[in-house]
């Protein structure tokens, strides 16, 4: 899966015309499916990311929010998007949020409870009315595609300043929802106007838009957002209801941002296995890696991780658009780590792995940090080293997998291929010094070379199909046999000083 976008892609329309310039290409990479960010409307029009959820319904196709456009661009051109994947052999997962709506058309009198936002198990007053935006009327749309007007009745909380601070406002009749994260005590609430998904007119018209989207746009599946902050059961109960009503199966991921693995295996066991969900402790062990200055023990990789613990149910990745520099959940893989992390996520067995647009494409952006500076960044792009992990994927990381932890500085794994994929494959990777791993690929006397360029060379193996397989300082090494890719590459090989010294994201501030 590629991540086809990322939280400063540029806001001037043009993604949904990318796609259908790349699909052809991401297919003829090893691409298999593409997780395209919100395809609809949001609070600030045609700047909105798309998390700042308005109308579910409004692809690009009103003038509503200031544009008729999304970030991305109009309906006619997601569909061609959509179109021109599916004819290339594409999958298209679609991003969904529903938690919360913001940017209401106008402002309500309602009672509500104010709550403690550090604790939402604590209310901190008597219950009182206040104005709250939780009108919306769609006036661009008028009705088209859906009728529904959202009212105070829809939602289950919202936030307010009064006085006295922010404080998260319970609304009348109203209760947190149970199946969330216990962070806040209970982590219902996140942002907006929080959708009360209980309530039968919020939950018929979340199943008509998904009903209408899929037959409109003909997704595979759907990426949830923040599903921490919604009753886990609700998106059992969506999948089942709009697949059946489609009559697609649809895949399913969500984003439950926590590092606990046994809370994601919970919230696996509640939904009853119906969706994936995104490896975020494995993110976080990378993070922690990269940024140890050559302490971390790699044997622990994958300790406590979902892909460890239910590989069939892990998305891992890399890094995402809340991760990323300058987000609101920045927890950097240091660039001369990702290329060791992406061959852990492509080059073995377990999960189902998810390539960032940022990281394999590069970006630059401005945004202010916490400090309230503004700061350039730069992400270089590692298309290089990625293409060919991709490659190797789909030609020698074929059958039974052995692995070589057995150094907290130095671990190595192999693929022994198998019948229809001969050859087999091995990995070394190094966070320290220059590594080597003897270990057995089921190849006798052939030789290997490191499809990386990282080593010069060939290694042959013995009579009992054992090699010496190397990497440089702070790198890895892939080796496959030598008959099938022929050319030469490039070689990358910056002394283990270089890459220390260049760890960081680059930063400019001013």
């Amino acid at each position: 899966m590629m991540q086809y976008f990322h939280w400063y892609s540029p806001a001037d329309g043009s993604l949904w015309r990318e796609v259908v310039h790349n699909a052809a290409q991401l297919v003829g990479l090893g691409i298999t499916s593409l997780w395209l960010p919100p395809a609809y409307k949001g609070i600030s029009g045609a700047s909105e990311v798309g998390y700042g959820t308005y109308d579910l319904f409004d692809l690009g196709e009103f003038d509503q929010k200031g544009s008729v456009r999304t970030k991305y661009g109009t309906r006619a051109e997601l569909l061609e998007a959509c179109a021109a994947a599916r004819d290339a052999g594409l999958r298209i997962y679609a991003d969904a949020v529903f938690n919360h709506k913001m940017g209401a058309d106008a402002e309500e009198d309602v009672e509500a409870t104010p709550f403690d936002p550090g604790d939402r198990t604590v209310p901190v007053g008597e219950p009182t009315m206040i104005r709250a935006w939780t009108h919306f009327s769609f006036p661009g749309r008028a009705g088209a595609h859906s009728p529904m007007q959202w009212h105070w009745r829809h939602f289950t909380a919202v936030d307010q300043d009064d006085g006295s601070g922010t404080r998260v406002y319970l609304l009348k009749d109203k209760q947190f929802d149970g199946n969330v994260d216990s962070e806040l005590g209970n982590y219902d609430y996140l942002m907006g106007c929080d959708l009360d998904t209980s309530h039968p007119e919020v939950r018929g018209e979340l199943t008509r838009w998904g009903e209408w989207f899929v037959n409109t746009t003909g997704v595979d599946g759907f990426r949830f957002d923040a599903v921490k902050h919604v009753e886990a059961t609700f998106f059992r109960d969506w999948l089942e209801t709009v697949s059946g009503r489609t009559g697609r199966p649809l895949f399913a991921v969500g984003e439950y941002w926590s590092y606990d693995v046994e809370t994601l295996q919970q919230f696996i066991a509640i939904t009853e296995r119906c969706m994936s969900l995104f490896d975020a402790p494995l993110h976080h062990n990378f993070h922690l890696a990269s940024t140890s200055g050559g302490q971390y023990d790699l044997r622990t990789i994958f300790d406590d991780t979902l892909v460890q613990r239910d590989p069939q149910l892990a998305v891992t990745m890399v890094e995402n658009h809340d991760s990323q520099p300058l987000q609101s959940l920045e927890s950097v893989v240091e660039p001369w780590f990702k290329p060791l992390a992406y061959a852990l996520i492509l080059l073995r067995r377990e999960g189902y792995p998810c390539i960032f647009h940022a990281d394999y494409f590069g970006a630059e952006y401005s945004d202010t940090d916490i400090d309230g500076g503004t700061c350039d960044i730069r992400l270089a792009p590692h298309q290089f080293l990625v293409d060919r992990f991709l490659a190797s994927r789909q030609t020698h990381a074929w059958g039974a997998q052995e692995d070589h932890f057995d150094d907290p500085q130095c671990i190595g794994w192999t693929r022994a291929g198998d019948e229809a994929h001969p050859g087999g494959m091995a990995v070394v990777m190094s966070i320290g010094e220059a590594g080597v791993k003897r270990m057995q690929v089921g190849l006798p006397q052939v030789q290997f070379h490191d499809i990386t360029g990282h080593v010069e060379g060939v290694v042959e193996t013995d009579a009992d199909a054992c090699g010496e397989f190397v990497c440089t300082p702070g790198q890895v090494s892939v080796w496959v046999p030598v008959p099938l890719p022929t050319q030469q590459l490039p070689r990358q090989q910056p002394t283990l000083t270089d890459l220390r010294s260049a760890t960081g994201v680059r930063r400019a501030m001013h």
